[in-house]
């Protein structure tokens, strides 16, 4: 699930990035192309209610490609993304536009 507070005041927005409720997961990792992919640049927080979530500062007027690694081994997509491309290795990405 993806949630957008545009700013009046900067040309971003803030996305916040929640997983699945049913994903079971020890740790997610929110990778795109907005951290040059890295497995490790944005860790994401644990909620109570099994959730994890991540907030990324992005600039307006852009097409971001991201998915979420879990337990640094298996790659999800966000079902609620705004569209969805195909990737180089198998499979999509999710797109968030901003």
């Amino acid at each position: 699930m993806l949630k957008k507070k545009y700013l009046k005041s900067k040309d971003i927005c803030k996305v916040t990035f929640y997983t699945a409720p049913e994903l079971t997961a020890e740790s997610v990792a929110l990778v795109g192309d907005f951290n040059g992919w890295n497995e490790s640049a944005t860790p994401m927080t644990a909620l109570k209610d099994g959730r994890f979530k991540a907030t990324v500062d992005l600039p307006r007027n852009k097409q971001y490609q991201f998915r979420y690694l879990i337990d640094e081994c298996e790659w999800h997509n966000d079902w609620a993304a705004d569209q969805y491309v195909p990737n180089p290795f198998s499979g999509d990405n999710s797109v968030v536009e901003v």
